[in-house]
């Protein structure tokens, strides 16, 4: 991968790569503290929380604006994006809280598309949801259709796709530049993910990652093997395969006859492929999770973590080894297809979710910068712009990131009176009558057309207070550029404070 990004080849994905972390607190509803299975009942609070409406809106909004701001004018306003969500019913919400947002700030630069597969039923309103039914052509008004959507979403009319376990792998779209991750991306799985943004396009700079839920070093250790050259660290057994492979035979889940099925559909060239080949393939995976739902709870555990183990153990061995034996290679491909479709949730089984509240819930930026992927040892990961990381930082001295990121960018030693002359700025600002009716009648994004003169203005008022600054600023565009957008938003925010 190293040799590929240093020859031109594809794109280094993690050059710009930027975590979020969530915050939140649940709080107990229940008078009485009933006895649950830890790790079941941890999953469900983890996807309470994940489809909960005020994270989907609160992640909407950061997506929305990052995207029109950082992202959309990019190849000359062809620039486009990918949402990644963990499940079909998150992709859904996510749907509609797009749809929702951008009609209530009269956007017309941005247009969402949704792909997931099969049908999907929301348990809060009953409103059963499909791919085409979601997604409406703005040209004709009628659906999008499953094969219509890749050539759609290349148009000039989308700029956002927002997936459910489709379009990971395998989607070539040279145009995307940014990938928001909301999905626990894990080993492979995260390097194929991210790998669909490193298509090479004229004009187009190393691509963009927000990433909600995965941490840097965990990605770090994800692309490592692929990116100098993998080692095997201890021995596996590749006889452990066909064991494997016979105990889930056994379980009569799938019939085989389903597994040839599935794989001459599957492995089909590609001049003999079409768009309802999925859909296809969908017909033979489901009477083996149909079965499997039937199954009591011990044996779905059991089915599954060996279905997962032979997936996880083929895909790493059959790097190495050449195997010859085509049922395992078609095991593998039905297995890794069939485990999306495996669902737990039963009557029987506890629901915490219905017996917490969110108390409270914050998204806050802990990290950007580039994942450095060097040969030799692994080592830490550097975030030269890590920025904005202290809560207590950021209330109490917001302005304190402008001097972090321009000691950072530009190798200076501002310091804390340099931070103070912002300040000070901000205040002037803050007080000014233009300024304030600026920011009554605008949003963030005009407020800072507006008063980008002004600030002008007022730093050379100021400049006998501190020259090298306001000096810098009026001849250096780019110091201007890292230093107004992160002052300009601290003005806006405090006129607003006030008018409250």
């Amino acid at each position: 991968m190293k040799q590929a990004v240093e020859e031109g080849f594809i794109l280094d994905v993690l050059k710009r790569y930027t975590t979020y972390r969530t915050y939140f607190h649940l709080v107990k509803k229940v008078e009485d503290d009933p006895n649950m299975p830890k790790k079941k009942a941890a999953k469900k609070l983890s996807k309470f929380l994940t489809l909960h409406p005020h994270n989907i809106e609160q992640k909407t909004e950061i997506i929305v604006e990052h995207f029109r701001r950082h992202v959309r004018n990019k190849l000359a306003g062809r620039a486009k994006a990918m949402v990644v969500s963990s499940s079909r019913l998150q992709a859904v919400r996510y749907m509609l809280s797009f749809q929702k947002y951008i009609e209530e700030h009269n956007y017309t630069d941005v247009r969402p598309l949704v792909a997931f597969s099969g049908k999907v039923k929301d348990p809060q309103t009953g409103l059963e949801y499909t791919e085409p039914v979601m997604n409406i052509d703005v040209v004709t008004g009628k659906n999008i259709s499953e094969s219509q959507l890749p050539d759609k979403f290349d148009s000039s009319d989308y700029q956002i796709l927002l997936v459910a376990n489709k379009y990971q792998t395998g989607f070539d779209q040279p145009l995307l530049c940014a990938m928001y991750v909301d999905k626990r991306l894990d080993g492979v799985q995260a390097v194929q993910t991210l790998s669909r943004l490193n298509r090479v396009y004229s004009g187009k700079e190393p691509p963009f990652v927000l990433d909600f839920v995965n941490n840097r070093e965990d990605i770090f250790l994800a692309f490592k093997p692929y990116y100098n050259v993998t080692t095997l660290e201890e021995p596996a057994d590749p006889g452990h395969l066909e064991s494997l492979k016979h105990e889930l035979n056994g379980m009569r889940v799938y019939q085989w006859s389903e597994v040839e099925a599935f794989c001459q559909i599957f492995y089909l060239p590609e001049y003999k492929q079409n768009p309802s080949d999925h859909a296809r393939m969908s017909k033979h995976i489901q009477p083996a999770a149909d079965r499997f739902n039937a199954l009591k709870d011990e044996d779905k555990e059991k089915f599954y973590e060996k279905l997962t183990a032979y997936t996880r153990f083929y895909s790493f061995v059959s790097q190495i080894i050449p195997y010859s034996d085509r049922e395992l290679e078609m095991l593998y491909c039905y297995g890794r297809h069939l485990i999306p479709e495996l669902n737990f949730d039963d009557d029987e089984n506890p629901h915490p979710e219905k017996e917490v509240d969110l108390q409270y819930y914050r998204i806050e930026k802990v990290a950007e910068g580039a994942i450095m992927i060097e040969a030799g040892e692994i080592h830490g990961v550097k975030s030269p712009t890590a920025v904005g990381t202290s809560k207590t930082k950021d209330e109490n001295k917001p302005l304190s990131e402008i001097i972090q990121a321009l000691n950072d960018r530009f190798g200076t030693d501002f310091t804390e009176e340099d931070r103070l002359f912002f300040e000070q700025i901000k205040e002037k600002a803050a007080d000014d009558e233009r300024v304030i009716q600026t920011a009554r009648a605008n949003p963030l994004e005009k407020f800072e057309l507006g008063i980008q003169e002004l600030i002008k203005d007022l730093m050379v008022q100021r400049m006998a207070d501190n020259d090298s600054i306001v000096t810098r600023y009026m001849d250096d565009i780019e110091f201007q550029k890292t230093v107004f957008p992160i002052l300009a938003r601290d003005i806006y925010k405090s006129v607003l404070e006030r008018l409250k």
